[in-house]
């Protein structure tokens, strides 16, 4: 199964992500995640988006898509992924969909975690991230606004969407991504 978690910085995706990652036994794809290990490994690529990241700006869709590209042939992803902070623009969620068709592939489902903007900006706070600071925060929800909302109205046209409330207990959340997930499996 090919899965794509939508939702705002702080929705819950990587919390969710890893619990259904485990629970399907496919690799979650965490774009932000690999781009922060580059970053503190010192790889040349994770300095070149270090400064897109402490900005709250999204790093350039040419180097997330080479990104992609690359993990995508890794033999783990052929029965399924999730992808996690990916794809955040149109332009990448077009061309997610091309390089997927080219490997006969298609994505199957969109999770869009929806979570009331005070609940958003509390647990973002509580991260301790360096670069969760409030002025990158309120970056980021704005980023989010103007550039990956229409990802989430462009998979809707496609009826892939499935709306799951993020707030509540993991477990409770977890139990809502699980009724979408199998609605779809079978």
């Amino acid at each position: 199964m090919r899965i794509v978690f939508m939702g705002p910085p702080g929705a819950g995706k990587g919390t969710q992500a890893t619990r259904l990652r485990d629970d399907l036994s496919i690799p979650h794809l965490s774009t932000g995640e690999v781009l922060r290990e580059a970053c503190r490994a010192g790889a040349k690529f994770g300095c070149q988006t270090s400064a897109y990241i402490e900005a709250g700006e999204l790093v350039p869709d040419e180097t997330i898509l080479d990104i992609v590209v690359e993990r995508l042939d890794q033999t783990d992803c052929q029965t399924g992924f999730l992808f996690d902070g990916f794809p955040r623009t149109v332009v990448q969620a077009k061309e997610l969909d091309r390089l997927l068709g080219e490997r006969n592939l298609a994505i199957d489902l969109v999770l869009e975690l929806v979570i009331e903007i005070d609940e958003l900006i509390l647990r973002l706070s509580l991260r301790g991230r360096s670069d969760d600071t409030e002025e990158v925060i309120q970056e980021r929800l704005q980023q989010y606004d103007v550039l990956t909302r229409p990802v989430i109205d462009y998979y809707r046209e496609r009826n892939l969407v499935e709306t799951i409330c993020g707030e509540g207990t993991p477990d409770e959340i977890f139990a809502r991504i699980k009724v979408a997930v199998d609605k779809v499996g079978k």
